[in-house]
């Protein structure tokens, strides 16, 4: 009786401990890096989305060695990220201003929102307003469909 009892705590131990585990990493959300960029070779990022406590999605950008959008050939004004979401609807989602407040000496941008659409794709472009509906031609990082 002894043995059977034991038995079974270790079985219940068992289950809650894999339940615990694949709860905290449900909850972690997703990391994805960058894929390397022809416009800005030395640029690497990457972007990190998960869920809040209101069931939107957060996503953060870290990204370095970006080099100023005034730079680019074509020079442009600003970088715009872009996300897709699952239903294949394209959204400008907000800038990243390449100018001394938001970027160190050493290229360092980041980025945050909270939006209630699901990502499946993130990428950033160089536009001449900031204000588009549309990306155009100029992509400077992407990523894969996650």
């Amino acid at each position: 009786m002894t043995i059977q009892l034991n038995s079974d705590i270790k079985k219940i131990f068992i289950c809650a401990l894999s339940l615990i585990i694949f709860l905290s990493f449900a909850s972690c959300g997703k990391n994805i890096a960058f894929q390397k960029s022809s416009v800005v070779p030395a640029a690497q990022g990457k972007v990190s989305v998960k869920k809040d406590s209101n069931k939107n999605n957060s996503i953060k950008i870290e990204i370095t060695n970006l080099a100023e959008v005034t730079r680019l050939q074509p020079s442009k004004n600003v970088y715009v990220v872009w996300m897709e979401t699952e239903d294949s609807v394209v959204k400008n989602i907000g800038q990243i201003k390449s100018d001394t407040g938001f970027m160190s000496s050493k290229l360092k941008a980041s980025f945050e929102t909270v939006t209630s659409f699901e990502p499946v794709k993130i990428f950033i472009t160089a536009e001449d307003n900031a204000d588009v509906q549309y990306p155009g031609m100029q992509l400077v990082l992407t990523t894969n469909k996650f």
